[in-house]
């Protein structure tokens, strides 16, 4: 086995993704419903479903937050609203994300309820207790003291309802994106009442998502340590909900996060479902008890974020979330993944530069794998020095495999060469390679990160295409025939690498590990730039190793 194989299992691997991602994305799906639940109560929308639909469709998302009063906040992250009409969040952009790379348009994330990418958080109490009217979707709460959200300044919405039980939400912010709510349920009458908390996240349709398998997009959790990845086509066939004494649960975009993190140290049951809108909630499993003329109080936590390492680790060490960091879809070679992205990081915050980062990352894993190697291309030298024994062999006893099959084993033995050596070195390596696909592919940092020349995004692709002599001719090309100069630079240096390897003893087989620069070009030309880079850099680097090696091993030569 030699590096042919490694070739040939990422091109196969790589063909899997590509060909899933095109033919298996689900369809997204229009809502036209507007409904809570909790528990075991279920509020229907006083709107008609076929009404509701004309509204989704119609109304835009500026008219949407300009039918109710709001609570405006801001802070150095992010800016939005929270409707006075549910007490919800229903509107929050991210200011220092854009959609575009050269544009100003903003990252929105969350909407109001009547519009089709409503996205909305709700939080708040629930009774079992019917004659209690409790806030739901219709309440309209009002403002006591700050009429504003800031860092310095939280707001308080309250709401009485006609049996002289007072409902109060105390909001803060912090400085990034972390929502504290404090809910109070006072109580001015002589009756006893039982109240669960809850809280819930809302989505209408499913978004645009990437649907390639190394990423998860969709209904996530960890509930007492246990990791929960719902997709969204998953929910609508089966609901989801598991009792737990810890954790949180949210819906996770590839680059943003939506997440609740429940009351401390209290059981709670967490459900995902789907039923005209996507929800991801929680509810807790035993009530407050409400005595006469006193009051009970809850917190829970909210963080709408971007999925900056920095950013989610620390809310996961000063909120003490366990595993809050796997909202970062780091994968199950977690163990490895993660570290190279602190590697890329480091020399990020040295050279300045993401894609300078990662090719100092690719000499670092050339150094750490210098050993193995070597030991494979010693092996290989060895191997390429036999070849003309090997097809005189194959010549001789063509017409006697068992002859020929003894003669070789014999010719290994006698020159102390092993042919499987090789494989060694490559398994150890392909899951490096795939770990740094998930950092180049999941982490916000390499987002709209330049590197030199035409690369202004290390992750997405070369925007460059061979068809147009990379943009010397004044035409563009469709999106499937856009081959970059780094694809192309990466499929040559395979080519080259591959001429520096023993050839493949059968005729068929050697044509086929031909055509694999070419196939690999085109198959890894949609993957990030910064990924290409890294594979043309390491094949530069494995061929100066390999070079080296095979010019200071000799071997005899059996005539």
């Amino acid at each position: 086995m030699d590096s042919k194989n490694t070739i040939a299992a990422i091109a196969l691997s790589s063909a899997v993704i590509v060909l899933y991602s095109l033919f298996f994305i689900p369809e997204k799906t229009k809502t036209n419903e507007n409904f809570v639940e909790k528990e075991k109560i279920e509020q229907s929308s006083d709107t008609p479903a076929l009404e509701q639909k004309e509204i989704l469709v119609k109304i835009s998302r500026e008219d949407a937050l300009n039918e109710n009063k709001r609570v405006k906040f801001e802070n150095a992250n992010i800016i939005g609203s929270i409707s006075l009409k549910g007490g919800a969040i229903d509107d929050l952009t991210f200011k220092n994300y854009n959609v575009e790379l050269e544009g100003s348009e903003k990252i929105t994330l969350l909407s109001p309820r009547n519009i089709k990418e409503g996205y909305l958080i709700e939080s708040g109490f629930v009774t079992s207790d019917k004659n209690i009217d409790v806030p739901n979707s219709e309440t309209i709460w009002s403002i006591k003291g700050n009429k504003e959200l800031t860092e310095s300044s939280p707001v308080k919405l309250s709401w009485t309802n006609d049996q002289g039980i007072t409902f109060e939400k105390e909001i803060s912010l912090d400085n990034e994106y972390l929502f504290s709510i404090k809910q109070r349920v006072v109580n001015s009458t002589n009756k006893k009442y039982d109240f669960y908390s809850y809280g819930q996240i809302i989505r209408n349709e499913i978004p645009d998502i990437i649907d390639f398998l190394i990423l998860h997009e969709g209904l996530i959790a960890t509930l007492d340590d246990e990791l929960i990845e719902e997709d969204y086509d998953d929910i609508q066939e089966k609901k989801f909900s598991k009792v737990a004494q810890k954790g949180w649960l949210g819906i996770s975009d590839k680059y943003w996060i939506t997440s609740l993190i429940p009351p401390k140290n209290k059981g709670f049951k967490t459900t995902f479902d789907y039923k005209s809108k996507f929800r991801a909630n929680f509810i807790a499993t035993e009530p407050l008890e409400l005595n006469a003329n006193s009051s009970i109080e809850e917190k829970l936590q909210i963080i709408v974020a971007a999925k900056r390492v920095d950013v989610i680790d620390g809310y996961a060490k000063s909120l003490s979330i366990e595993k809050f960091d796997l909202v970062i879809d780091w994968g199950f070679l977690y163990f490895i993944t993660k570290p190279l992205f602190f590697g890329i990081d480091y020399f990020f915050n040295l050279l300045g530069n993401y894609g300078l980062a990662i090719i100092a990352i690719t000499i670092c894993i050339r150094l750490v794998f210098f050993p193995l190697a070597n030991f494979s291309f010693r092996s290989m030298a060895k191997m390429k020095a036999l070849t003309p024994e090997m097809t005189r062999l194959k010549e001789l006893h063509k017409n006697d495999k068992m002859k020929l099959q003894q003669e070789m084993m014999a010719l290994y033995k006698k020159e102390k060469v092993n042919p499987m050596s090789g494989c060694l070195p490559i398994l150890v390596q392909i899951p490096v390679f795939f770990a740094l696909y998930k950092v180049l592919f999941v982490t916000i940092e390499m987002r709209h990160m330049p590197f030199y020349g035409w690369i202004h995004d290390l992750s997405e692709r070369d925007p460059t295409s061979v068809f147009n002599l990379f943009g010397l001719l004044p035409y563009d090309v469709p999106s499937f025939l856009m081959i970059g100069a780094w694809p192309v630079a990466m499929g040559v240096s395979m080519w080259v690498q591959q001429k520096l390897n023993p050839a493949p003893t059968d005729p068929m087989q050697a044509k086929i590990f031909m055509f694999f620069p070419l196939f690999l070009t085109v198959i890894l030309a949609p993957f990030p730039s910064g990924l290409v880079i890294y594979w043309t850099v390491n094949n530069i680097l494995t061929m100066a190793q390999q070079i080296f090696i095979m010019k200071r091993t000799t071997i005899k030569t059996v005539t």
